[in-house]
């Protein structure tokens, strides 16, 4: 799959605060988190809520990031998500939660995010074939 783009918006999931505009995030389905960088992520009123966790570099080099919550919007898609604090030198990019918070996938042809479809959904008292 060819690497691609997008523009996002980023906002506190707490308050009804103006959204931060961040150009050209790379899409990354091999990455689990999304990285955005803190001081956009400061401007958007997103602060940290899980100090220095712990990451492994492709090439195995360990380093810690900081964690924030944020109200991700992107495409038409929107979710909350936890998000990495970036530093200066760390790519900007959409990871594989926010992805899937969004019930989105990526479509390597049109290099854009597609809804998913429907959703697994586990049964319970209803038998499988009732729709409502």
């Amino acid at each position: 799959m060819g690497a691609f783009r997008l523009d996002c918006e980023v906002a506190n999931i707490r308050q009804d605060a103006p959204s931060v505009a961040i150009k050209d995030v790379l899409v990354d389905t091999g990455s689990e988190y999304s990285w955005f960088p803190a001081d956009l992520l400061s401007q958007a009123g997103v602060s940290v809520r899980k100090k220095a966790l712990p990451f492994v570099m492709p090439n195995g080099q360990e380093i810690t990031r900081d964690i924030g919550y944020a109200l991700i919007r992107c495409g038409g898609f929107e979710t909350v998500d936890e998000v990495i604090l970036g530093r200066e030198g760390d790519l900007v990019l959409m990871g594989a939660r926010t992805l899937e918070g969004f019930a989105a996938v990526v479509d390597p042809q049109r290099k854009q995010l597609v809804a998913a479809g429907p959703l697994p959904a586990a049964f319970g008292r209803q038998t499988p074939d009732e729709t409502t």
